[in-house]
């Protein structure tokens, strides 16, 4: 008989029935693998160092941790798994109750070994059909994100390559990046292609909510737990379990909040705020920052540790300004787009607006460019956009430092008029993110919080925030 490629894990305390299986099997499998106990086949299971097991074959009394917490663990690494379940005699409840526990089958004892072989077969096709969807999806996937990401220069290519390739594994990846750089979308690209496309992509934005509620976010709270909380609330590692959770500005956390995330990536468990239950989660981990974590880490503002569990695989996005030849492809794609959304017939751009867009270096990035292009196809009278319908900031100079010309009008203009304007179009670069347009305009955060308040500028994301807030009490 020629054996088949397939990785089979077996689970059986008696010595005697477990080396029959597995001598029976190996007929027809090259690598079979043998353990005597729960917890041994647990650890099997959970090494990240090899692939996961095609087949496993378990009994459900064991040493240690039982049948079904074998199961459960297959699960967690792998939810294509095939787990084949042997069970005495008069049983039978308990198998069943395995197979609604996401069992492929089960075999009653004594054992009809060539049975067992037929179902672990079936096992075996079971799991390489899996594969193979999961395969033909991530696909599909990535060429529908190929038609979302625009841009063929080789820095960009590059971290494309590499977020397809660490799509299928179970690694944990840090995204990093300038403010509109695309993180979220490379985010949404690794969930789409990876085997766990089918469960929930959640995201959480770690710099838009102050450190209770955020952890509230995080992990949950029970009815209680502080003031306001009237309810049980499910957090978001809770509803990522089975999918991807998506950390974005990691950076911002606090250090109290970094601790407690650094738990869940060591143990994969937690409480809910106020709560003494402890809960599991099998979310995959993708995080963002556009902050220097290597210079936070010196100024003892991130922890090392898990610096160092988040940035397993690390996916860098260019800034803008060096992939320039991408810009012109990047305008025309929004452009399409934005007419389309506005019902307005605009053709193309103007040589003089082309090379408006080339000149500038965009610190804003694509998010500068997606808004810039918005506010022209608004203003635009003519079928192509004009320089002049270009509302731009210049960039940086040719010293390297920063400086913003305007033409001063003969008649003349308000200084509050002015600085009204800048600090809506860095709002609007930036996506609303006051931290980072503060940033753009070189004042603190809470400077820019007292400009925006006596300028009377409003965003309807701040609201929500402040729902959030006075919900936390």
């Amino acid at each position: 008989m020629t054996s088949d490629s397939a990785r089979i894990l077996v689970v059986e305390d008696n010595d005697t029935l477990r080396r029959g299986i597995t001598i029976a099997l190996r007929e027809r499998w090259d690598d079979v693998r043998e353990v005597a106990s729960g917890d041994d086949a647990v650890e099997c299971i959970s090494d990240s160092h090899s692939n996961a097991f095609d087949v496993i074959v378990t009994d459900l009394r064991l040493p240690g941790c039982d049948g079904v917490s074998v199961l459960r663990a297959a699960r967690e690494r792998d939810p294509g798994t095939s787990v084949l379940v042997m069970t005495a005699y008069g049983s039978i409840e308990t198998a069943v109750e395995a197979m609604r526990s996401g069992a492929f089958d089960f075999v009653q004892k004594p054992l009809d070994l060539d049975q067992l072989e037929l179902r672990v077969a079936r096992g075996v096709d079971h799991r390489r059909l899996l594969y193979e969807v999961t395969e033909l999806r991530a696909e599909q996937a990535a060429r529908q994100a190929s038609e979302q990401i625009i841009g063929n220069s080789l820095a960009l290519r590059s971290a494309l390559d590499l977020a397809k390739r660490v799509a299928p594994t179970r690694s944990t990846v840090l995204i990093t990046g300038e403010t509109g750089t695309g993180k979220e979308l490379i985010a949404g690209l690794i969930h789409r292609t990876s085997p766990r496309a089918d469960g929930p992509l959640v995201k959480v934005n770690c710099a838009a909510l102050p450190e209770t509620l955020l952890e509230s976010e995080l992990f949950g709270h029970e009815r209680g737990a502080f003031t306001g909380a009237d309810r049980q609330r499910i957090g978001r590692f809770e509803e990522a379990n089975g999918g991807t959770l998506f950390l974005d500005e990691v950076g911002d956390t606090s250090n109290a909040t970094q601790a407690k995330l650094l738990r869940v990536l060591q143990e994969r468990r937690f409480h809910r705020l106020g709560g003494s239950t402890l809960l599991r989660t099998d979310a995959r981990i993708i995080s963002a920052t556009n902050q220097d974590l290597g210079a936070r880490i010196e100024e003892g503002l991130f922890r090392e540790d898990l610096y160092f569990r988040l940035n397993v695989i690390r996916i860098h996005l260019p800034p803008l300004r060096e992939r320039s030849e991408d810009l012109v492809d990047l305008a025309h794609h929004f452009l399409r787009e934005l007419s389309t959304e506005m019902s307005h017939s605009i053709r193309g751009f103007t040589e003089a607006a082309l090379a408006k867009i080339r000149s500038h270096d965009w610190p804003g990035n694509v998010r500068e460019l997606h808004n810039t292009l918005e506010r022209a196809v608004l203003m635009a009278e003519g079928p192509r956009i004009d320089a002049e319908d270009l509302s731009i900031l210049a960039g940086r100079s040719a010293g390297g430092g920063r400086s913003w010309r305007r033409e001063l009008p003969a008649e003349g203009i308000s200084l509050r008029d002015v600085e009204r304007e800048l600090v809506i179009e860095a709002l609007e670069r930036t996506g609303y993110v006051q931290k980072d347009a503060a940033k753009l305009i070189g004042v603190s955060r809470r400077k820019l919080n007292y400009m925006i308040q006596k300028m009377g500028i409003t965003h309807s994301a701040w609201r929500r925030n402040r729902d959030l807030e006075s919900a936390g009490g």
